[in-house]
């Protein structure tokens, strides 16, 4: 059997979900023993692309093809002529594997399996620029679908929604989740990398943090907000948690538990970034608001275990590593209620509307005020995270491919 992947995304050098599941699923993918029998041939093009190191391009059956045109003008002809069809780069191949919905075309006889992260530019196309919204409109995602022999998706929430929004056939979706890395977990609070990665960022002692793009889907306003009400001492709300162990009313106090508690936003500038930085820039509490920028890969580990608490409000995910990652470094955690972080963190994590100001701040304090519940959620954080693992991805991923060849 031989498998064409399309590994264009690794092409810019970034490490956000898809490149992360990309790179992930293809160091296991590649390398697995026994699986001499399949030949893969990675289609690697762009006219700018950063060089590729990664030890799963090595193996005998793995064969890099490199071309250098501009992706416009690749996704212009295949869009308008259909042409060039995936084999006058690859030579012949049996399935051509879509980590995520680049236009391609392929001759009849080639198999095609595509990997569909979420559809957020369906459910909130308010939160893509123009030019993204345009892109999705001229890639045809529901067209491509349609074509396609086998369909991904990390989560059932993705998968409800190709059924119910592009009418695809259940039977043509296959719900594989994505794995956590093995370096995301505790680390000794004595280790001298710690130290480094704190004073490199210059992090506090005490903070909360995001760790993600900065762009409106992933609704830091509302973190930004809950932040300043937990400064403020705010109490006055009864708000409805969506997790059992927050029953009850926050109780006002004569001293701010929390003056010396930090809001840390890690992480890219995304799309409409200003508009967050502008928030901060009126808050009466945006002394205490840090802005680390971009995170090094290797720091990330470090940055979740220094976080006394780790907060993701996102509007809508298609899967979402973040939140996975600081569970299995067992920093207690809260997400949002919506798309698929409930099925992904399960009882790891605290759970609140993305709309409510006031049930998130009640989360975050009930959390760092009560031990028992911190040690409780860094507990079933561990079970949870237990049943990603990249290798079973992989694994699952293979028999997919096997099963339409």
């Amino acid at each position: 059997m031989i498998v064409g992947i399309d590994i264009r995304v690794l092409a810019r050098g970034k490490k956000t979900g898809i490149e992360e599941y990309t790179s992930n699923l293809l160091s296991f993918l590649l390398t697995f023993k026994n699986s001499e029998k399949i030949k893969y041939k990675l289609f690697y093009n762009a006219f700018n692309k950063v060089k590729l190191d990664y030890s799963w391009i090595k193996p005998d059956n793995v064969e890099l093809k490199e071309f250098k045109l501009p992706n416009r003008i690749l996704d212009l002809l295949t869009l308008v002529f259909k042409k060039p069809t995936i084999d006058k780069f690859l030579g012949p191949v049996d399935i051509f594997f879509s980590p995520h919905f680049l236009p391609i075309s392929l001759p009849q006889q080639i198999k095609r399996v595509i990997t569909i992260h979420d559809l957020s530019f369906k459910h909130h196309p308010q939160f893509f620029s123009f030019s993204r919204k345009l892109w999705h409109f001229l890639t045809f995602p529901k067209k491509q679908v349609k074509k396609a022999d086998k369909i991904i998706t990390d989560s059932f929430s993705t998968k409800e929604d190709l059924i119910k929004i592009y009418g695809i056939e259940p039977e043509k979706i296959d719900v594989i989740y994505l794995g956590i890395g093995s370096e995301f977990k505790p680390k000794l609070k004595t280790s001298s990398q710690l130290k480094e990665v704190k004073n490199k960022y210059n992090l506090p002692d005490n903070f909360i943090l995001y760790f993600g793009t900065i762009e409106p889907r992933k609704n830091l306003a509302l973190l930004i907000k809950a932040f300043e009400n937990i400064k403020e001492n705010f109490s006055d709300y009864n708000p409805k948690i969506s997790w059992a162990g927050l029953e009850g009313r926050a109780t006002s106090r004569g001293k701010n538990l929390f003056d010396d508690l930090k809001l840390v936003i890690a992480g890219s500038k995304g799309w409409l970034y200003k508009d967050v930085i502008e928030k901060t820039k009126k808050s009466k509490h945006k002394e205490d608001i840090i802005f680390t920028g971009t995170i090094d890969s290797i720091d990330k580990p470090f940055l979740y275990n220094l976080a006394s608490i780790f907060i993701y409000p996102s509007f809508f995910e298609g899967f979402g590593f973040p939140p996975l990652e600081a569970m299995a470094c067992g920093t207690p955690t809260i997400v949002s209620n919506t798309s698929s972080l409930p099925e992904v963190v399960g009882d790891g994590a605290i759970m609140i509307d993305p709309y409510n100001v006031d049930e998130l701040t009640y989360a975050i304090k009930k959390v760092l005020e009560d031990k028992e519940l911190r040690n409780n959620l860094t507990e079933k954080g561990f079970e949870r995270v237990k049943k990603f693992d990249w290798g079973k991805t992989a694994k699952q991923t293979l028999e997919v491919f096997c099963k339409i060849k």
